[in-house]
Order: C-alpha cells, then sequence, then structure tokens
C-alpha cells in the first residue's frame, strides 16, 4: 500500500528545486526557527534568540532591526532592534506620520517598501564611497563595517524588512550572507504567523474593546457565550444630531461626530472602562467591577472603586466638551448639547444576534435603565445624571433633583446628579 508522504516542516511551503531545499534544509539559522523559534511566544524573544543563534554561528552582528507592517488604525508597524552587548530590546511603534518624515525619506526601508527593491548592501570599511542613507554614517560611527538590509514578504505580497549589520574587518562572509539569505523564506512565514495574530488582536480590540476582544480571543465566539457581572453602565447621546445632519455636508458631519466621541469615548478609554458600542450619535460604556466569580458579591470598596472611575471619565468628558464648545463658538458654529447617564447593576456581558453576525455587549434591565436616565437628561436640562443605586457608592455630596419615572421602568427613580457640575 503506497501513501504520499507531506511535505517535512523545513520544505512546506517554499517553492524550490531539490537541491534548494536540502540547502535549506541544512541551513542552522532554519533549524532554529523551525525548532526554538516555532515555541517563541513573542517576537521580542524571536529577534533576540535569532541575534543570539547567529552570533553564536560565528557570524559578526553587532545590530539587526526588524520591522513588521501590520494592520493597526495608528500605527503603521513595530520596529524592534537588537545591539550586542544591550541587555533590553528597543521597541519603537511607527505611526503613519512618518510617512512624511526625513528619516524615512532618506532610509533603505523607503526604498525596500516604495520602491520595491529586493536588498540593499553597503560596505562601511572601504575608503573614499560616499554612502547614500544617513543611518549608514551612524553605523559607521558606531564601528559597524557592513550592512544589509532585505524584504521579508509575506503570502499577500505586504513587505516588512530585515537589516543587519556588521562590524568585523571585512563585512559578512560571502558564506554568512547565503546562510542569513537562505533563512528568510522560513523566518518569512513565523513573522506572517505572529503578525497576524497582532492583526487579529489589533481588529478585536478596536472594533469589541480591550476587555471584549480578549474575550472573544480566548473563545466566546458563539451565541450565547457569556458571563454575568456586575458593571457601572454609561449611556451617553448628542441632542439635536438630525437637524445637525440633515444641515451639514457628509464631512463636517462626520468631523462632528468623532469630536464629539474623542470627548465621550476618549474619556471613558482614559479612566479604564470599555466602550461597547457606537448607536448612531449614542455611547455605551461600562466599568466593570468584577467578572463572572464575583457577579453578586463585589465587594463595596471594589463597587465604589469602578464608580470612582466613571465619575471621574464623566468629569473628563464634560470638560472636553466644554472646550469643544468654545472652539465651535470661536468658529461661529452652534455649541452641541448632550446626555450622560451613569447606572449600576447585574449584566450578561457576551455574544448576541445570529450566528452569522454577533455582537459582544451587555444586556439586562440594568443597561435599560442606564439608557432611560440617560434621556431624562433633556428633561432636567442637565448633562449627567446619576441613579440612586449608584449614588449610594459615592463619597461626595450630590443633589438630588427628586423621583422620576422612567420610560419603560416600572418602579419611580430618584435621580441625582454631582453638585459642582
Amino acid at each position: 500500500m503506497t501513501g504520499r508522504t507531506s511535505p517535512t516542516p523545513s520544505t512546506a511551503g517554499l517553492d524550490a528545486s531539490g537541491a534548494q531545499v536540502a540547502a535549506i534544509a541544512a541551513n542552522p539559522l532554519v533549524e532554529w526557527i523551525l525548532g526554538e523559534g516555532w515555541d517563541t511566544p513573542t517576537l521580542p524573544d524571536l529577534v533576540r534568540g535569532l541575534c543570539q543563534r547567529m552570533t553564536a554561528l560565528g557570524i559578526p552582528l553587532c545590530r539587526l532591526r526588524l520591522h513588521v507592517r501590520t494592520l493597526h488604525p495608528q500605527y503603521l508597524g513595530t520596529s524592534y532592534t537588537w545591539t550586542r552587548g544591550r541587555a533590553e530590546l528597543e521597541e519603537f511603534n511607527a505611526t503613519y506620520a512618518i510617512l512624511n518624515e526625513e528619516r524615512y525619506q532618506s532610509s533603505p526601508f523607503k526604498a525596500i517598501f516604495d520602491d520595491g527593491v529586493g536588498g540593499v548592501r553597503r560596505r562601511l570599511d572601504v575608503p573614499g564611497i560616499a554612502l547614500d542613507y544617513p543611518v549608514l554614517d551612524e553605523l559607521r560611527a558606531e564601528g559597524a563595517t557592513d550592512y544589509v538590509a532585505m524584504p521579508i514578504v509575506f503570502s499577500d505580497a505586504r513587505r516588512s524588512a530585515v537589516t543587519f549589520a556588521a562590524d568585523r574587518p571585512g563585512g559578512f562572509s560571502t558564506g554568512e550572507l547565503e546562510t542569513i539569505y537562505g533563512m528568510l523564506p522560513v523566518l518569512s512565514r513565523l513573522l506572517e504567523v505572529h503578525a497576524l495574530r497582532r492583526t487579529a488582536r489589533t481588529i478585536l480590540e478596536t472594533y469589541l474593546g480591550r476587555v471584549s476582544g480578549e474575550r472573544v480571543l480566548k473563545g466566546l465566539v458563539r451565541r450565547g457565550d457569556g458571563e454575568d457581572i456586575d458593571a457601572v453602565i454609561w449611556f451617553s447621546d448628542l441632542r439635536g444630531s438630525t437637524p445637525l445632519a440633515d444641515a451639514l455636508p457628509r464631512p463636517e458631519f462626520l468631523e462632528l461626530l468623532n469630536g464629539y466621541f474623542e470627548a465621550m469615548a476618549g474619556s471613558v478609554l482614559a479612566h479604564g472602562g470599555e466602550v461597547l458600542r457606537y448607536i448612531g450619535d449614542a455611547l455605551l460604556a461600562i466599568f466593570p467591577l468584577g467578572d463572572a466569580a464575583t457577579a453578586g458579591r463585589v465587594p463595596v470598596s471594589g463597587a465604589a472603586a469602578a464608580c470612582a472611575r466613571a465619575l471621574a471619565a464623566a468629569r473628563e468628558a464634560v470638560a472636553r466638551m466644554e472646550a469643544l464648545n468654545r472652539r465651535r463658538l470661536e468658529g461661529g458654529q452652534v455649541p452641541l448639547r448632550f446626555g450622560i447617564g451613569l447606572h449600576i447593576g447585574p449584566v450578561m456581558y457576551g455574544n448576541i444576534g445570529v450566528d452569522e453576525r454577533l455582537e459582544f455587549t451587555v444586556i439586562g434591565a440594568a443597561a435599560n435603565e442606564a439608557a432611560r436616565l440617560e434621556a431624562m437628561c433633556k428633561t432636567l436640562d442637565r448633562p449627567l445624571l446619576l441613579s440612586a443605586e449608584l449614588a449610594r457608592l459615592v463619597e461626595e455630596p450630590l443633589l438630588s433633583l427628586g423621583v422620576h419615572v422612567l420610560r419603560g421602568v416600572r418602579e419611580p427613580h430618584e435621580v441625582l446628579t454631582l453638585k459642582n457640575l
């Protein structure tokens, strides 16, 4: 009986002839990547281990810089720099603004990313040769003798890059460069795994929130998956947005909305809250008191701490909106009106929807009451309202605005606000 033999780990996914496969399999750096490197949990550990392996082989590596490009709303990618003799790896998150800066425009990275060059090598110890990248002068001043930059190409053709600097007279040997070049196809597959993992985490955190994204990443992906938690529930809304949307050009209205959400969601995130949903111009967020293990029996001190964070976020949001409205008045625009409702109680925190389209959010009577409380902000002409349940955990003077019937809520509620707001 015959069967098809599966490719070995060292050759899987590689388009190479038999001789090339044999050379790759015999490469000591490939052997390290497929062994120890594949079990390395983080990119910094991978970079550190690879550099240690290279120097152990006698390769005169004095600096390695790896730049991995990922899908992120704020960052173009992350650079990791290993320097021989330094205990710590240098990590740098490059924002998109760097594309317009001189240090990028005059770097080998631009040649690799934008111009598509297959590699850059410059000898730094040859007299009389003018160096065309500023980084080369810096490296030569530090004693480097050779510099090589190579693209790391992912399966979707996206490019990352890695650079190597040597400080031995004569630089890298031909054999050492062949060893380095030969490991790149395997290294690129491993780096792509790390990049995809980071991209998945980034997307989940960006669209679901840090805590919610972590829960989904850990496996809470089925409809109904979730847990009962106690939380401070935040619900805020922008007043009069419909006439604004009708009166303003779409780009201008989007800019207005983003400025409003910067004030609201930015304040929630700054104080440890979790933004769950943008509902048109409304915002749902929570400040969890604990998790499923502590639901219903969170210590008063823990609940008070969550309430304090929520109130601090509300104060900051109001201050940010005041600053935004001052700028609007200076520009001849009408100020924006808004409301924030804060309530505390038990909610189910998890997935709802249909199997093909789920949302990770909170549901329960407490979440509904927070929304109804916020709606009273317009009636009572206050930017912030607190429930009596939350007020009992607040250690500062509050102003009672009386007992009111909240739409859709059976029992009347006492409604309070901050005295100094």
